[in-house]
């Protein structure tokens, strides 16, 4: 017998379809592909990190050519978009678990949904 009081989220996934459309998962948060879409926000961040510093380090040096600048601007505008999503997606969680938390101020007890620490990477 399912739970009754178990929650379901949409959650916008770190991915988009052969197309280019959004794609979204809805369930409690704690399936393989919640896990996997982790994972994936993970590698992301981490990439648009390296990615970074990569590029200041070229716009620093100011011996870049035309054809490095451009892949530069690709390749951090790729990013920015998986970041955006990211961010997007992560809100959106935000925004439902305060929507289903109590509004009782006395609620100290910590008993609505959270996100994990990890959640923040």
């Amino acid at each position: 017998m399912p739970n009754a009081t178990a929650r379901v989220f949409v959650r916008l996934l770190p991915w988009t379809s052969a197309d280019g459309n959004p794609c979204f998962l809805a369930g409690d948060g704690t399936g393989y592909v919640s896990r996997v879409a982790d994972r994936v926000e993970e590698e992301q961040l981490s990439s648009a990190d390296d990615l970074l510093d990569e590029a200041r380090r070229m716009l620093a040096g100011r011996a870049w050519t035309p054809g490095e600048l451009h892949l530069l601007a690709v390749e951090l505008t790729a990013s920015l978009a998986d970041v955006r999503r990211i961010a997007e997606s992560r809100g959106e969680r935000l925004t439902a678990l305060d929507h289903d938390t109590p509004d009782d101020p006395d609620d100290a007890g910590g008993n609505g949904p959270r996100l994990p620490a990890e959640a923040f990477g």
